[in-house]
């Protein structure tokens, strides 16, 4: 990677963790922020990028985004080399605004049909996101959610985390009648629309996981819990539905509660101390696509921590900006949703999510002065790595 430059991001309106500099300056050094000054600085030999005024946020940090499955597969049949979609998404993802990007992959049954999240083809595009990402200019990391239905996936995913090749682990449950799909319509009109399986299929896939669901080896999810734990791998559960279930998650090490699907969940999520974490298009929408908690609902509540693009990164700076606009949230609070809220729940806080003295200066700079907001220039390590020519 090339080095950055010594930079000076002057005339900014820099967003901290509680507060919104008015008119202040960023000294980027070696890939970290030196200084923050609310007085003119000088040049000494430092690159000058002057903001004219726009918000300048920490890199956004996506914990949970499958856009990696549209890159390489946008329509049925029309794939793309997996490393051209790699390279082609992390160009739209820092252009998005999104410097810390969590793929997410999943394990799910071979027997659902899907085309990218069945355990060998999982395996593969997690080994060569290690292989490729040094070529990114995203920090990028591996999000594995296991299906806990899922009985021919565990053997992959056990050794997956034993090598330390994911990041961050999620546990879900798409059994028909709970979680997600509490009514089985919803289940029947998702996999027959967005899968595009027959009804026929339909009705034998929800037979085989109400079957399979019966017996669900716990003792193998706790063990994958434990080498998560032993490892330091945050873990999350996807699709909570009720208290008793939170409960359970929350013994094994859960920390994270993704996307709950109604209030009981998200206040049994808090009463645990576990972050929760919405999707960005479910608050940029104003609801979710199958019925479940809407995410402007739970934050009003203060139920929410965390936005995640769940499949459109684009949907992460508009849809803080709507919170803050509509005077849901204040404007750092809006923006911790998408930057240190999200490397809290990761362990990556160390490193980025806020402005701040010796944290990597991976920065977005927004115009926000429009009607719709846009992001002008992102930078990671201190280096530009998408501008607007705006």
């Amino acid at each position: 990677m090339i080095s950055a430059p010594k930079t000076i991001i002057h005339n900014v309106r820099v967003v901290l963790p509680d507060a919104v500099l008015p008119d202040a300056a960023v000294v980027l050094e070696q890939g970290i922020i030196r200084d923050i000054l609310t007085e003119p600085a000088s040049n000494n030999g430092y690159v000058r990028i002057d903001g004219r005024g726009c918000l300048l946020m920490p890199g956004f940090i996506d914990i949970h985004s499958d856009a990696i499955e549209n890159a390489i597969q946008p329509r049925p049949g029309g794939r793309f080399p997996v490393d051209v979609a790699l390279h082609e998404l992390d160009k739209q993802l820092v252009a998005c605004g999104v410097t810390s990007m969590y793929h997410c992959l999943c394990f799910l049954d071979s027997a659902d049909n899907p085309p990218f999240r069945n355990a060998e083809t999982t395996d593969y595009l997690i080994h060569q996101i290690h292989e490729l990402k040094c070529g990114f200019r995203a920090r990028t990391y591996v999000h594995a959610r296991y299906e806990i239905t899922n009985e021919e996936g565990f053997v992959h995913v056990e050794r997956l985390l034993r090598k330390r090749l994911v990041h961050f682990f999620s546990i879900m449950d798409h059994t028909p009648g709970q979680g997600q799909f509490s009514d089985l319509a919803d289940f029947r009109n998702y996999y027959t629309n967005a899968r595009g399986l027959s009804a026929e299929h339909v009705e034998r896939l929800i037979d085989r996981r109400l079957d399979v669901g019966r017996r669900i080896d716990r003792p193998g999810i706790e063990h994958l819990a434990q080498i998560c734990r032993g490892a330091a791998i945050r873990m999350a559960s996807h699709d909570d539905d009720s208290s008793h279930k939170v409960a359970a998650v929350s013994r094994l090490g859960m920390t994270l509660s993704e996307f709950p699907v109604n209030l009981e969940a998200a206040r049994a999520a808090r009463s645990h101390g576990m972050l929760i974490s919405l999707g960005s298009p479910n608050v940029l929408r104003g609801a979710s696509l199958t019925g479940n908690l809407s995410g402007r609902e739970a934050i009003k509540e203060g139920l929410g921590d965390i936005l995640c693009s769940d499949y459109a990164p684009m949907s992460l700076l508009h849809a803080a900006m709507q919170l803050y606009r509509e005077g849901i949230l204040d404007l750092p609070a809006a923006v911790r949703l998408i930057t240190l809220n999200a490397a809290r729940a990761t362990g990556l806080d160390h490193l980025a999510g806020a402005i701040a003295l010796g944290k990597a200066a991976d920065l977005v700079m927004v115009d926000d002065r429009c009607k719709v907001a846009e992001i002008v220039r992102t930078f990671v390590a201190g280096r530009q790595v998408f501008s607007s020519g705006n």
